[in-house]
């Protein structure tokens, strides 16, 4: 599906969803509902805005998503990889409001966020349709659990710095066997994230790949490879541990962790769910260029 077909969608429900500290933000969400209101869209809160609204009933996110056209989310990068694992098969579009420090992936700061909600309701957007991994594990045979991921699915150690060893398969053939402290498998979204610090290429969120990175490999011929999203990735865990503590774990946007064992199997695929964000201007260079320090006018 191309942004002009998401273009100019009637947009008729919008959901607002907060961190915690939304409570520091008060009169800004007032502000936000009352100009909702007036442009006629019924509104939604998560269960953190509401607090602020008791007259209301709040919402999960996944809950949310899956009812609304249109969610504002307020927070940072942070907030809108925590929705994106939240998706539902809904084609909901994003709108992220900076509240945090990075902002990567937000589309506007909190003064100029009436200024692009205007814009979005005059159908004067772009939706920016990203990737989205579905990482599965499975363990002796036996589908443990599915997750999804914005930006990448890490597999890593904890204390212990002692190399883990990968069998890595690409539609059920081997590339490699992987020696290595750690494995970033990222979407073009995520490439500016741990992949980036791993040594990995930045990749253009138009570009429909995936890219895996070793994480310090014992082979200095072990590099990042980019490989067409339309591949499926099967990882199997060929490190045994014999301490307690010496925990394996495969961390999903940085943020949700899971333990694995030995011989566990991790399959990754790009989901048939997508993350769509409204852009109201072109900002990725200049995005690269600010955050990344690179300089220019």
């Amino acid at each position: 599906m191309t942004p002009k077909a998401l273009k100019h969608r009637e947009i008729s429900s919008v959901g607002i969803i907060a961190k915690r500290n939304i409570v520091e933000h008060k009169e800004t969400l007032h502000k936000i509902v009352n100009f909702l209101k007036k442009h006629k869209k019924e509104v939604l809160l998560d269960e953190n805005c509401v607090a602020l609204f008791p007259d209301q009933k709040g919402y999960g996110k996944h809950a949310l998503l899956n009812k609304v056209d249109l969610a504002i989310v307020l927070g940072g990068d942070g907030s809108l990889l925590k929705t994106a694992r939240c998706l539902s098969r809904k084609k909901v579009i994003i709108l992220g409001v900076n509240f945090g420090t990075l902002g990567f992936l937000t589309e506007c700061t909190p003064d100029k966020m009436f200024d692009c909600l205007g814009r979005i309701f005059a159908g004067q957007f772009d939706v920016d349709k990203r990737a989205v991994l579905r990482v599965t594990i499975y363990r002796k045979s036996q589908k443990i659990d599915t997750f999804l991921a914005l930006n990448d699915a890490v597999i890593n150690q904890g204390a212990f710095a002692r190399l883990i060893i990968m069998n890595l398969e690409i539609d059920g053939r081997q590339l490699a066997k992987v020696k290595a402290d750690g494995l970033i498998v990222a979407t073009p979204t995520g490439s500016t994230a741990h992949s980036l610090s791993a040594g990995g290429p930045i990749v253009h969120p138009r570009i429909e790949g995936l890219t895996i990175s070793p994480i310090c490999p014992s082979s200095l011929s072990m590099r990042p490879i980019i490989l067409p999203d339309t591949r499926q990735l099967t990882i199997t865990l060929e490190t045994e541990r014999r301490e307690e503590q010496a925990i394996i774990g495969l961390t999903l946007d940085g943020q949700d962790m899971i333990t694995l064992k030995f011989g566990d199997i991790i399959k990754i695929r790009r989901s048939h769910r997508n993350f769509y964000l409204a852009r109201t201007g072109n900002r990725y260079y200049k995005m690269l260029r600010t955050k990344l320090h690179w300089g220019g006018i």
